[in-house]
């Protein structure tokens, strides 16, 4: 299961995910520069695209990614989407590229998220599989730019692509029936409301919060989207301080994190999803955040830093062990 969202303050815009999984695939932070060449199994390779960076597992020199963004502040996400989501074998006269392709043919081509509608006007995302060990994973992505996001699923009756209002996206259920179930927590309120029991019934606001007293608390997908766009919208933007926002980013994404024993996925031996890492970008200037689930601190890597104009990925491995700070 995972959570992603996207926001925009001022005249920077964000992009964070949990990836919550019981099981890690050796993630670390990759740089793809813009001379590396994605080699396709049926669209045209390219050996020639807007800078990656993100969250990925290099097999045989192949980033396959769970989240990025490109130099351009296109980012997108892979979020698991069990039962519904369905590859299809490939179509005459489509764009059949793989699920696991997606990512970087997206963010390789397209700026805006404009430009990925058109792109993904004539997409049939296929079933084909990486290798005999990394068979296809049911996904749905959130993509996102400087002011707009959308969702794509691929299920049986077609590839959609939704404009997303909110900015959110969870797993199970399809998108449309997520957003609509905001509608059942309209009410939710981070002031404390009037009494509208009755006017003849006495009742005291007998602890701070009450406003949001039925805001769900679950580890479940639903709960999930709701919390995370409650939390997005009240949290606290500062317009001009970068650490500020980065802060109030891992709050609204720690809020919606999976500790690891509460969502158990598999007994004998008894296995937990857990928020394995949490990331956020700066899509305006290229920065990569991230914490994990045994290190507290936020960690930075800045794409600048790197030749995007080479033709080698560069791999971070993610600090894992945790930083604490001795004051005495």
């Amino acid at each position: 299961m995972c959570t992603a969202l996207s926001f925009q303050v001022d005249n920077n815009h964000y992009f964070g995910r949990n990836l919550d999984l019981e099981l890690s695939y050796g993630q670390q932070v990759v740089i793809t520069p813009q001379n590396f060449s994605f080699k396709f199994r049926e669209v045209a390779n390219l050996d020639h695209h807007f800078a990656l960076i993100g969250v990925a597992s290099v097999v045989d020199n192949y980033p396959l990614y769970f989240d990025a963004a490109n130099d351009h502040g296109l980012a997108m996400g892979g979020l698991n989407y069990p039962d519904n989501a369905y590859y299809a074998d490939s179509v005459s006269g489509k764009d059949n590229v793989a699920s696991f392709e997606l990512i970087p043919w997206i963010l390789g081509k397209c700026a805006t998220v404009d430009e990925a509608k058109k792109l993904l006007a004539n997409i049939n995302i296929t079933n084909q599989q990486f290798s005999q060990q990394l068979p296809p994973s049911p996904l749905h992505w959130l993509i996102s730019d400087h002011s707009d996001s959308i969702v794509v699923e691929s299920d049986r009756d077609g590839v959609h692509v939704y404009d997303n209002p909110v900015g959110v996206l969870t797993n199970n259920p399809s998108f449309p029936k997520q957003l609509f179930n905001l509608n059942n927590y309209r009410t939710i309120s981070a002031a404390t409301l009037p009494n509208q029991f009755s006017a003849q019934v006495s009742l005291e606001d007998y602890s701070r919060g009450l406003g949001t007293r039925n805001l769900p608390g679950g580890m479940d997908s639903e709960s999930r989207f709701v919390r995370a766009a409650f939390n997005k919208y009240n949290a606290t933007w500062d317009q001009h301080d970068e650490v500020a926002n980065i802060t109030e980013l891992f709050h609204v994404m720690h809020s919606v994190e999976q500790q690891s024993g509460l969502d158990q996925v598999a007994t004998n031996p008894a296995k937990f999803e857990y928020t394995i890492y949490t990331v956020g970008y700066n899509l305006d200037k290229g920065l990569l955040y991230y914490t994990t689930y045994t290190n507290n601190q936020i960690n930075l890597v800045n794409m600048n830093k790197v030749n995007l104009q080479g033709n080698s990925l560069t791999a971070y491995p993610f600090v894992n062990d945790q930083a604490i700070n001795n004051v005495n």
